[in-house]
């Protein structure tokens, strides 16, 4: 069956329908990984958008036991070509089988590499991904147009509080759409890690009487958070030691002043170069947001830079002054991508000690 991609500035793109048959409108982004799309579609990051993977080939060694998150919160999937065939020891089913059964709508045969410079140029936009061919597009541009993510941290967030039991320290992870694998790191490195709704008060929290508190990454714009960011507020204040990742590095500068902005197209995918201003080392980080930091509105008493993005120089994480507290950009649990930021789970232990 054709399926049609309908960009919001009215430029089309014709491809295959995979996935279930729905039509759905969605922020469009693109992942630049080249491997780990179950990782992809089952971050919680994603809620409210289709993912563009850049990457040709897709669904090659089918599906395995490496989700992200509960479910996949993706709107819609595009890609160029499906593997139907996939072989790997630990495929459990193809992707058009997954995307079925998560209630997914996707498109194939789509040429990616102009869609992505397409929003590389015009930057992120809203689109429409549907089996309708529609002559006369003046009715349903407007829809698209109009269409706005949400308060996707409330759908992705866990529903209730629950313990990865550990031998060492008391981690409170705040659950904003959080992977998996975030609270996994810190469970194998001994961590007794309790995970809370996005929606927590800071209060039930700190009565815990955690040794450090991880702030996760997430959907969204970071500013529609407001009740959230003054939650933060409150933990900023307890001078508990806090490590804060994606969401949660942008939730923390704006409870302590500082603003945010929408990226062009953003940052998805595993081959993204930070900086360490400290050491002048260069790491290839894993990414998936849309928005940044803005390092022009850093109070300097309370903050500064501690990496930036090596291609565009935009701000990619934060050391607070005279507090236990950092937080980054980028994705040290590196799910799917590189594993050379892992040690900032290490440094947060040592912030604990």
């Amino acid at each position: 069956m054709k399926a049609y991609l309908i960009l919001e500035d009215g430029t089309v793109f014709e491809g295959e329908s995979i996935g279930v048959e729905k039509e759905v409108i969605s922020e469009i982004v693109f992942n630049t990984s080249m491997m780990g799309y179950l990782e992809v579609l089952t971050d919680p990051s994603y809620a409210g958008q289709a993912v563009t993977m850049t990457y040709p080939l897709i669904g090659n060694y089918g599906i395995t036991p490496d989700m992200e998150s509960r479910q996949s919160f993706v709107s819609g999937y595009i890609v160029r070509e499906l593997s139907r065939t996939p072989s790997n020891f630990r495929c459990e089913g193809t992707i058009q089988d997954f995307l079925v059964k998560q209630g997914i709508p996707g498109i194939a045969g789509v040429d990616t590499r102009t869609l992505t410079q397409h929003l590389r140029d015009s930057g992120t936009m809203n689109g429409m991904i549907t089996t309708t061919k529609y002559d006369d597009l003046s009715e349903i541009l407007p829809k698209i147009k109009a269409y706005m993510v949400g308060d996707v941290v409330t759908e992705t967030t866990c529903p209730e509080k629950y313990v990865l039991k550990g031998h060492g320290k008391k981690v409170a992870l705040l659950d904003l759409g959080a992977k998996r694998h975030i609270a996994e790191d810190l469970n194998e490195r001994g961590c007794n890690v309790t995970v809370y709704p996005a929606h927590t008060p800071a209060s039930e929290i700190l009565a815990d009487n955690p040794d450090g508190i991880m702030l996760s990454n997430g959907p969204g714009d970071p500013k529609t958070n407001t009740d959230i960011i003054a939650e933060i507020k409150k933990l900023y204040d307890s001078d508990t030691p806090i490590f804060a990742i994606c969401l949660g590095h942008q939730l923390m500068a704006l409870a302590t002043g500082a603003d945010t902005y929408k990226l062009k197209y953003g940052h998805r995918g595993g081959n993204h170069p930070v900086k360490d201003l400290a050491t002048g080392k260069v790491y290839i980080s894993s990414q998936n947001h849309g928005y940044a930091v803005n390092p022009d509105t850093l109070d300097p008493a309370v903050a500064e830079e501690a990496f930036v993005n090596v291609n565009d120089g935009t701000n990619e994480g934060l050391k607070y002054k005279n507090k236990n507290i950092f937080t980054v950009q980028f994705h040290p649990e590196a799910c799917p991508g590189p594993m050379d930021s892992n040690y900032l789970f290490d440094r947060f232990l040592s912030m604990m000690d």
